[in-house]
């Protein structure tokens, strides 16, 4: 079997995603997926890893993983072009291989480790990602137009108790929030006054006033912070009980992140920053992180991923994937966590979910009652929508050998 092309499909609605294509001469087609500066990872596919990988054996995944993850050209840990290139290829060679076999890749990966995976809401709201750059309030869809029930992200920083009650009616019993963002983007991470501070903990006292602890409530700090005020973050939150403290600061120093893991009895969670097993092997070795969170269109892919939760399954670490993208990484997430033997919980996105995703690809997973179950199909279990390429939006490149 041979790699005879590749296809690389972008959407204006969605400029920062990306889905690759890998077509094989014997009809098989492997999708993958990756996200951010969708049009120079298209770019450094076809001019770069084309000529790489076509007439390639699809089926020696570890190997083309080395050649185009473990360039010499490339920084360990970077999360870069070439890494979010080489995740997308990775996960579409896994499809490829379980189309072949007739198996879904959590079987290839060993085989269910359990029935279902609890899942959280990572608190997004419709239009979350849709603006390739800008300010925060842009890119997060901060005072956008409501498009539904689940404008989560306005709902969690002004209405905070009620978006508690309305996942738990869903069986959803845990939630992922931002709301020091703002402030990080008004004094460049350097500083938190007492007032902002006090804004921007009044949702988890809401939460926790309303439903008390019935909800598991974590906190994403986007890497925005310096030392000294991710501590003063930190205090300020541990009587509301955090489940984990997210990327508090830039994974660039694992002295600090180990500081912060000991300043605190929250676990630290990380890092879909980083990618590859070097820089997450640092970080356990350090005790700097107690939940492991790779993004499995960021650290080299399946493939990685699966060594990445080995390795802390070693280290008696939970891992978590992280997924707040597209719906093939999602997919293939779940294929993940329902396999790996330290999974903890699966992050989602109602708001997708329940929305455009269904508008990408033919098969989505079952989410239900705050838990995602096993896809069926052979592969991912799913493909793009047939027509996607004819949209009028919609911008297709090919590679061919």
């Amino acid at each position: 079997m041979k790699i005879t092309a590749l296809e690389t499909v972008q959407l204006g609605e969605f400029p920062n995603l990306l889905w690759l294509r890998v077509h094989t001469g014997q009809g098989l087609v492997g999708l993958g997926e990756t996200f951010y500066a969708a049009d120079t990872v298209a770019t450094y596919i076809h001019e770069i890893l084309a000529e790489k990988l076509l007439g390639a054996d699809p089926l020696r995944i570890d190997k083309i993983s080395r050649q185009i993850s473990h360039d010499y050209t490339i920084g360990t840990g970077s999360t870069g072009v070439e890494i979010r290139a080489a995740s997308a290829v990775d996960i579409a060679l896994w499809d490829i291989l379980g189309r072949l076999t007739g198996q879904p890749i959590h079987q290839l990966l060993g085989g269910l480790s359990r029935d279902r995976i609890r899942i959280y809401n990572t608190c997004a709201g419709y239009h979350y990602v849709r603006h390739a750059t800008g300010k925060i309030e842009e890119k997060f869809g901060l005072n956008a137009k409501s498009a539904g029930p689940y404008e989560d992200l306005d709902a969690f920083m002004n209405r905070a108790d009620d978006l508690a009650e309305s996942l738990l009616s869903e069986g959803i019993t845990a939630m992922k929030i931002w709301p020091f963002d703002w402030a990080a983007e008004a004094n460049a991470g350097n500083y938190i006054s007492a007032a902002e501070l006090d804004k921007a903990v009044e949702p988890f006292r809401k939460i926790r006033k309303r439903v008390g602890r019935k909800i598991d409530i974590m906190v994403e700090l986007h890497s925005l912070w310096n030392l000294p005020t991710a501590k003063k973050i930190f205090s300020a939150l541990e009587e509301f009980e955090p489940f984990w403290f997210e990327d508090p600061v830039k994974m660039t120093n694992l002295d600090v992140i180990e500081q912060l893991a000991r300043f605190t009895r929250v676990p630290i969670c990380a890092s879909e920053t980083l990618a590859g097993r070097i820089v997450f092997r640092d970080l356990m070795a350090r005790n700097a992180a107690g939940i492991i969170m790779p993004d499995l269109g960021w650290v080299g892919g399946i493939g990685e991923a699966k060594k990445i939760a080995t390795m802390a399954e070693a280290h008696h670490l939970p891992v978590a994937p992280h997924d707040c993208v597209g719906p093939v990484v999602l997919t293939s997430s779940i294929h993940l966590a329902l396999n790996a033997p330290n999974a903890l919980i699966q992050e989602t996105v109602r708001a997708y979910i329940s929305t455009w995703y269904k508008d990408i690809v033919t098969v989505m997973p079952t989410i239900k009652d705050g838990y995602a179950y096993p896809m069926t199909g052979p592969g991912l279990g799913t493909e793009l929508l047939p027509d996607l390429h004819k949209r009028k939006d919609a911008k297709v490149r090919w590679s061919r050998a």
